[in-house]
């Protein structure tokens, strides 16, 4: 068994309070969770307005495909003109793992 999660630390746009970034971070997440069928969630600077982040993670039986799907929310994450992504990091571990 593999598990992998991402993690995006992201600058929005013309966002200027907390249910503007709201209408921005909602619509992402239940993209990601839609496409990706990954679990999804706002994870850090929920007090900022215009920085967000945001992971997503997923449990497979092949690294390969955990690779597959991290790539994958990565480059929508990063084509979405709402947003900039400043840094990206992400994990792979398997069950086997110590």
């Amino acid at each position: 068994m593999w598990f992998g999660w991402i993690e995006f630390d992201l600058l929005l746009g013309e966002v200027h309070s907390l249910k503007a970034k709201r209408s921005v971070v909602r619509p992402l997440l239940a993209e990601l969770r839609r496409r990706f069928e990954v679990s999804a969630a706002e994870t850090g600077r929920q007090e900022l307005h215009r920085r967000a982040g945001i992971a997503a993670g997923l449990v497979a039986a092949d690294a390969a495909h955990v690779i597959e799907v991290l790539d994958g929310i990565e480059r929508l994450v990063a084509a979405r003109p709402e947003v900039e992504l400043l840094s990206a990091r992400r994990r792979l571990h398997s069950s086997e793992d110590d």
